[in-house]
């Protein structure tokens, strides 16, 4: 059986609607026999009415005494009355002077109850059906809450859910309604099918659209709901996809689902066809209006000839083009890309035309479906309001931008007439959906054991927008808290402030222990689509308690001053650019991502330093039907002090997080007693670079999220700046620009909790003084 539940829907609804009009035109035939076509009563008669006032019945009439009707006043009075839902029957006829109406009284609901529903609470089932307590009994609404139970059942993916009703009369002409369920089993998606793809496989596209096949972890974050909705959505998904891969014809020839009633699995099956794959041939600019300098648009074209055709690149284009032109005062101006195929040489060739366009103003913007997030936060996403010239090339923009905050499972604006020719009415459906993620992470190191971090964030705080994180960590003599806010429009501008709050305790020294607290406040601002601005303040505070002796030798005299002296404190101010194109966050497959850093400490505080960082990830797709993944990654560092030496607090530390197989600083300088290592000094210099590759796990199911991955890293950390003095007779080793080099592998999983990796390292090039850590998991994220 074809799932179908909207048609059927569709064919009970004119059905439902065609029973109504049979009943109303009934009565006014009726009462047409004994009407002429114009008359005159003196008094209305009602009669019937038991529980409502005949004031109510009268004041839904269009007829009054002593005023002259006709047919059509009593066919409107009919209908007005049937509207109130407070009848069964209506009739109207006239009896001299008199025009009487007679009445049947629908029952009052008493009393709705849900019995057998455990997976949707009450609350939920009330608010999907129609009939309410004391509101009026009607056959036809009890059906379509019925049906619009089994809807809400299947959209938690349980399809084959039974709902019957009993009625319970009381007296006095009130009645309780019980809806009846039985929720059955979930109903899952055995297996998604494709049909015509030869330039992707199955797995890929399965990548690419939101509806997934069950597999063992589907009950935690439930996309292998079969939804029509969602598979139509699912459709525009894979013609973006083919269109910004060079395929400009493809087209889904069909998608629907099979329900396999037996063992209650929908079969999903999608046909497609895929067409050529073209590259852009001549792209150029024209205009039609006057002034407008075609050259300069030209420098601002995404698309170039040669490349492989893709349609986000045109549009792109055409936001650069349409800011353009609005800037030198053309807000209507119309852009329009016109393609010319070359089918011999696969080929698109596509000219820019520059209209003066329509002239139309935004009457209004209508946001529906937003369930849990706030309208203003899907408001501040356009850079047009009410009243404003409309522009359908920044409608686009806000949908990309919506689409972009992950708030959403689908995104969908259309127009509608205003009340001008020259109005237009924004539309603007959404359907919320999670936006909570759990994380957890930890490792294992020579020298501090087992580690370990659990993190809960929020994206969509309360619906307003804003992100939450909240960090719990630590290991055995470890404890570290964290706590980070960002309000993305401040003041109401496209300003991200924020803040994080930290505090982490370690108890793994001789004879004292060290507590570290601080606030980082935060401002950001984007400069371009793909370049941000951020500014911030540090400040840190570290403290020593349970000093029961300062150690002479096993620590830098450096250290054991500040342990005397109770801490040290850090006051900074920074500023960092970042650049992103990355095509999506959690799994980039094409684009850059870096990011260049300075902080400045002074201000009156204990550091005093100029520290600059800088880093840059390349993706790029080495295989698009297998999906394998190539990364490059690359970073640098340098810190010098401002005024005298650079404290050994503030100099720089390189570990784990940027050489994979190395624990938590655990290259770079150390320091020397004569008989062992005392720990690490830090430097004032690191280079680093790493190559990886992922691919889907072979043998596994692409929906489960595996992925294979295989790397190597490097690194070098040089340069103490600590004086002689400070080291206490004690000496620094490993102070040049020796490299560490480490290969290894690791999986990542997509899981329902959120990214986790889990990889293993073999260093390959490396000290005697190292610092190693072999296994680690924890966020995949590494850009």
């Amino acid at each position: 059986m074809k799932a179908g539940s909207n048609l059927l829907n569709a064919v009970s609804a004119v059905a439902l609607t065609a029973g109504i009009v049979v009943t109303g035109a009934s009565a006014v035939m009726l009462a047409g026999v004994t009407v002429a076509e114009a008359a005159v009563v003196s008094r209305i008669d009602v009669r019937g009415n038991s529980r409502v006032d005949a004031s109510t019945v009268r004041g839904n009439l269009t007829i009054s005494p002593g005023a002259s009707f006709s047919n059509n006043d009593i066919d409107e009075s009919v209908k007005r009355l049937f509207a109130t839902g407070l009848f069964s029957d209506v009739q109207i006829s006239v009896s001299g002077s008199t025009l009487i109406v007679t009445v049947s009284e629908n029952q009052i609901i008493n009393q709705v109850v849900f019995n057998g529903n455990k997976k949707i609470k009450d609350a939920a089932l009330s608010r999907a059906v129609q009939s309410r307590q004391l509101g009026a009994y009607n056959d036809l609404i009890l059906q379509a809450d019925v049906q619009a139970i089994r809807d809400a059942y299947a959209a938690v993916g349980r399809s084959d859910a039974t709902v019957t009703t009993r009625l319970v009369p009381l007296d006095n002409g009130r009645v309780n309604i019980a809806f009846e369920i039985n929720e059955g089993d979930r109903t899952k998606i055995s297996s998604i099918n494709f049909v015509g793809n030869q330039a992707f496989g199955d797995g890929r596209l399965s990548d690419v659209i939101t509806t997934k096949k069950s597999g063992l972890l589907s009950f935690l974050n439930r996309k292998d709901v079969y939804d029509e909705d969602k598979l139509r959505a699912d459709e525009e998904l894979l013609r973006r996809f083919y269109y910004n891969r060079g395929y400009a014809d493809f087209r889904v020839i069909s998608s629907f689902a099979e329900l396999d009633e037996t063992n209650n699995e929908y079969v999903v099956t999608i046909t497609v066809e895929e067409g050529e794959r073209y590259v852009f041939g001549d792209v150029s600019v024209e205009s039609t209006v006057p002034g407008i300098d075609t050259d300069s648009l030209q420098r601002l074209m995404e698309t170039r000839s040669g490349a492989v055709y893709s349609a986000e690149d045109v549009e792109d284009t055409i936001l650069a083009i349409s800011d353009r032109v609005a800037t030198q005062g053309y807000p209507f101006a119309q852009i329009t890309p016109r393609g010319d195929r070359d089918y011999a040489n696969r080929t698109i060739s596509v000219v820019y035309l520059v209209d003066e366009g329509t002239r139309a103003y935004v009457e209004r913007i209508e946001i529906r479906g937003n369930t849990r997030t706030r309208d203003y936060v899907i408001r501040r996403e356009f850079d047009l309001s009410e009243g404003d010239a409309f522009n359908q090339v920044l409608v686009r923009r806000a949908k990309k931008r919506l689409e972009d905050l992950k708030f959403f499972s689908s995104v969908d604006i259309s127009t509608q007439p205003g009340s001008q020719p020259d109005r237009v009415v924004l539309i603007v459906d959404v359907k919320d959906q999670s936006t909570g993620e759990f994380g957890i992470g930890g490792g294992y190191s020579n020298t501090g054991g087992f580690t370990a971090t659990v993190d809960v964030t929020e994206r969509n705080f309360l619906g307003r927008g804003q992100f939450i994180r909240g960090s719990v960590g630590g290991g055995v003599d470890t404890r570290e808290y964290s706590l980070s806010f960002t309000e993305p429009y401040f003041l109401g501008y496209r300003l991200a402030a924020g803040f994080d709050v930290y505090k982490k305790t370690d108890k793994s020294y001789t004879g004292f222990q060290s507590a570290d607290q601080g606030i980082n406040l935060r401002l950001g601002a984007p400069i371009t689509d793909e370049l941000y601005l951020t500014t911030a303040f540090r400040y840190n505070q570290t403290k020593y308690t349970g000093v029961s002796t300062v150690p002479s030798n096993p620590e830098l005299a450096a250290i054991n001053r500040a342990i005397a002296g109770g801490g040290h404190d850090v006051g900074a101010l920074s500023y960092s650019l970042s650049y992103n194109t990355l095509d999506d966050t959690t799994l980039p497959r094409e684009g850059i991502a870096a990011s260049f850093t300075q902080e400045y400490a002074g201000l009156g505080f204990d550091a005093n330093y100029l520290k600059t960082t800088a880093k840059a990830s390349y993706f790029h797709m080495l295989s698009e039907s297998a999906d394998i993944i190539g990364q490059v990654r690359v970073g640098a560092g340098n810190v010098f002090a401002t005024s005298g030496n650079l404290s050994v607090f503030d100099h720089l530390f390189v570990g784990e997080e940027t050489i994979r197989g190395f624990d938590n600083r655990g290259i770079g300088p150390r320091v020397f007693n004569g008989t062992s290592f005392v720990g690490p000094a830090g430097g004032t210099t690191y280079f680093n670079g790493s190559v990886e590759v992922s691919a889907p796990m072979p043998m596994i199911s692409r929906d489960f999220g595996l992925r294979f991955t295989a790397f190597a890293d490097a690194a070098t950390l040089y340069g103490n700046d600590i004086t002689a003095a400070d080291f206490g007779g004690q000496t620094l080793v490993g102070n040049n620009m020796d490299w560490r080099a480490s290969v290894g592998v690791g999986i990542t999983w997509a899981s329902p909790f959120g990214p986790l990796r889990v990889y293993y390292a073999e260093p390959v090039v490396k000290e005697s003084f190292d610092d190693v850590k072999k296994f680690g998991f924890g966020a995949s994220t590494r850009f």
